[in-house]
């Protein structure tokens, strides 16, 4: 429990989707700190025992829940929410799958995987994955958003210009994170908790991690921002770096297209060189592996990088 929290909303309180009708759990002053209780992406439907049979039973209209909605007095659309991430209570317990029919190699990875991962929540020491893979820890929030001004219900799964499941593994402890409000109250919800994921998710899924999150929310009046933007209290890559990085590349006229080669490339590598099965690598590679843009001015062709850090088989 946060004693220095002004409000808690516990994990009952969440919701799925987005909606500017949706009733506020909480309304909150401008600079109230809060703890989120938040469940992970599966909504609970993941435990320690669980496997690859209960991926294939997923309801999926239980995916994404996030805690809240939180309304801010006097946030007014064209405003904008300081929120400030300062904490995060990790369980412990995660999970990572393929889930069929999602992910960037979906049609090369069609049948159903699963990875529990038991880590310490206290040292937060790299979690085993695997003979002899070990992935550094960054805790940080998924989905994290407000309610756009467009009536009805929105799926949470795409990202949206008011945030939502924006899946930066940079909104970790200490980050300041700008979101533009478009509703009367902003409706600030939180959710989709993580223990780690390589900067493009390419499977889907990261460490899926059910966590407690302390955040102080600011009010930005007339900001006039047309998308979310952060600010990082540090250098982002340091629990990955120490050991250099292994990397692939795809080129050609599509950005997509490369980017699915140079993932491929690596699965290809670390299923050759570490003896795991394609499956395997490519769920690691979403947990801790990095898809970057290297080149895109030279046309007609462009360069993707898959970055896989080394101190994993370390």
């Amino acid at each position: 429990m946060c004693v220095k929290c002004d409000y808690t909303i516990h994990r009952a309180s969440h919701h799925f989707g987005w909606n500017r009708d949706f009733e506020p759990v909480l309304t909150a002053k401008p600079g109230s700190t809060i703890h989120f209780e938040c469940l992970d992406s599966s909504g609970g439907q993941f435990n320690a025992s669980s496997t690859v049979e209960h991926v294939k039973t997923m309801d999926f209209g239980k995916v994404n829940p996030v805690t809240g909605p939180v309304y801010v007095e006097g946030a007014m659309p064209g405003d904008a929410l300081k929120i400030t991430l300062r904490h995060f209570e990790p369980s412990g317990l995660g999970w990572t799958a393929n889930i069929p029919g999602f992910g960037l190699l979906a049609d090369q990875f069609e049948e159903p995987a699963l990875h529990i991962w038991k880590y310490d929540a206290a040292s937060m020491t790299p979690a085993l994955y695997g003979p002899g893979g070990r992935v550094p820890l960054k805790p940080f929030a998924g989905t994290i958003g407000v309610a756009p001004a467009e009536p009805g219900l929105h799926s949470v799964v795409p990202p949206r210009r008011v945030g939502g499941n924006l899946d930066i593994r940079d909104l970790a402890a200490g980050t300041t994170l700008y979101l533009p409000v478009e509703v009367e109250g902003a409706l600030f919800s939180i959710g989709d908790t993580h223990a780690a994921q390589g900067d493009g998710e390419v499977c889907g899924t990261a460490i899926e991690s059910r966590m407690d999150v302390e955040a102080s929310i600011e009010l930005v009046k007339d900001a006039r921002l047309q998308s979310p933007r952060f600010t990082t209290p540090g250098p982002v890559t340091r629990h990955l770096d120490a050991a250099g990085y292994e990397a692939t590349t795809g080129i050609g006229p599509d950005l997509m297209t490369a980017a699915r080669e140079s993932v491929m490339r690596m699965v290809d590598l670390l299923a050759a060189e570490h003896g795991l099965k394609p499956v395997d690598a490519y769920m690691l590679c979403s947990v801790c592996g990095d898809l970057r843009i290297s080149e895109i001015v030279d046309m007609p062709n462009w360069v993707v990088s898959f970055y896989f850090p080394r101190i994993v088989f370390n």
